[in-house]
């Protein structure tokens, strides 16, 4: 198997845990290279559910090795109760299989209560983020005041840059009239939390590239979607890092002419999770999809907002990606229905757009322009090959195929592991 990196091709959700994976089995190394613990992944395997949220996938295959990668911001103490808690469902986690990278940024308590005051402060513009200090880590880190996981290992320094930006977070507080944070406190629990992790962590350009002369193959898994790329996606109701194709690249330290092949995963339909645009929403569907038990966020467990498939958006994270190959997720989600309305192009003011615009007040004018293909109304979820697939089920995934000019090499009929289709 090449060097893979795997891409979100709407904003996030769209089943990369599970096609990462089912990938995995061929692959030596998986690989998680942007992003935090406001992440979710769930796969499911072998009867038990997993959710992953900095740990990459590949921990759930014996033998396989996991990096967590400089462009990733790391909370040590969630990441020590994911540990903790994978250990307790039967999967090893150790150095052998885990690797840290010491020039992570670190997420520290500070981090997530400014992110909930900036939130709360926006009122009705808020981003709708998750709350975890995701977006104020980064802030640090292009401010070039961040703590990285190497500065755990000097404690007296560490301590001392944490007692400061704490008593800076504490003035916020403080004239919001919100409990203080206890420095001393924070302090021990991330030292402690050091001591554990110390054996994890290394430099993992350095293993990456070992791991590439030695011949071994890559899996890079990307954390949410293009649409919530700080470049590329519905700014500002984004993420704090590149999601895209790229931040595999600057957030590993592994050279673009290093990867391969780039796969994008879309589900059948769109979701997103938080505030911001979303021209093919329509809150019938989502009512039929929470109805179902489907379409709930892995990390907080909160409704995801639902519309119908959106070319517009994927013809742009075809390009901007570069995606070779596309899977398609939840295929099974669309099999009650007679008729399956797909978006080709926007309008905007009479005009014509096959590609997404850049000003966030042009969505509020966007009329969405449907294209309405015919359903299947037959059980997908027990496929064991395309040639299982109902004839309007390939089709529509012909259609796809088609007017973004990649193959559609993976179908997901089910979130099982067993539930992906090789076209």
């Amino acid at each position: 198997m090449p060097n893979i990196v795997v891409t979100g091709a709407q904003w996030g959700d769209e089943g990369k845990g599970k096609i990462v994976d089912w990938l995995t089995e061929k692959a030596d190394v998986v690989v998680r290279a942007q992003g935090g613990n406001n992440a979710g992944h769930t796969v499911i395997s072998e009867g038990k559910t997993y959710v992953l949220h900095l740990i990459p996938s590949g921990i759930l295959w014996p033998g396989k090795r996991c990096v967590i990668g400089n462009g990733v911001v790391m909370d040590p103490v969630s990441l020590l109760g994911e540990i903790d808690g994978l250990e307790e469902k039967g999967i090893s986690v150790s150095p052998e299989n885990l690797r840290i990278s010491d020039r992570a940024h670190l997420v520290l308590p500070y981090h997530r209560e400014l992110d909930a005051r900036r939130e709360s402060n926006l009122g009705s513009r808020k981003i709708g983020t998750t709350k975890r200090g995701i977006g104020p880590t980064y802030a640090d880190k292009i401010e070039r005041t961040g703590l990285r996981v190497h500065d755990l290992f000097d404690s007296v320094t560490f301590i001392e840059r944490l007692t400061s930006k704490i008593a800076d977070c504490n003035v916020i507080l403080e004239a919001a009239g919100e409990e203080l944070l206890d420095a001393e406190a924070i302090g021990r629990e991330c030292l402690a939390a050091a001591e554990r992790l110390r054996p994890y962590v290394g430099n993992t350009v350095k293993f990456l590239h070992d791991a590439i002369a030695a011949g071994d193959n890559l899996l890079f898994e990307g954390a949410q979607g293009t649409y919530l790329d700080i470049d590329f996606g519905t700014y500002p109701f984004v993420t704090s890092s590149n999601t895209t194709s790229g931040g595999a690249c600057t957030g590993s330290g592994v050279p673009p002419q290093k990867i391969d092949k780039v796969i994008g995963v879309a589900k059948a339909y769109t979701t997103r999770v938080g505030s911001g645009p979303f021209p093919t929403e329509d809150d019938n569907w989502g009512d039929v999809l929470h109805g179902m038990g489907r379409e709930f966020g892995a990390t907080t467990g909160r409704e995801r907002r639902c519309g119908w498939l959106d070319l517009v958006l994927l013809r742009y994270a075809v390009m901007v990606n570069g995606i070779d190959e596309l899977a398609v997720t939840n295929l099974d989600g669309l099999d009650q229905l007679a008729e399956i309305p797909v978006c080709t192009h926007y309008e905007i003011e009479g005009e014509r757009h096959d590609l997404p615009p850049a000003a966030i007040g042009d969505y509020d004018r966007i009329k969405p322009v449907y294209e309405t293909l015919p359903g299947w109304q037959t059980a997908t979820d027990g496929a064991k090959s395309v040639d299982d697939l109902p004839d309007n089920a390939r089709a529509y995934l012909d259609r796809l195929s088609e007017a973004l000019g990649v193959p559609i090499t993976l179908i997901g009929v089910g979130p099982a592991r067993d539930q992906t289709l090789v076209s």
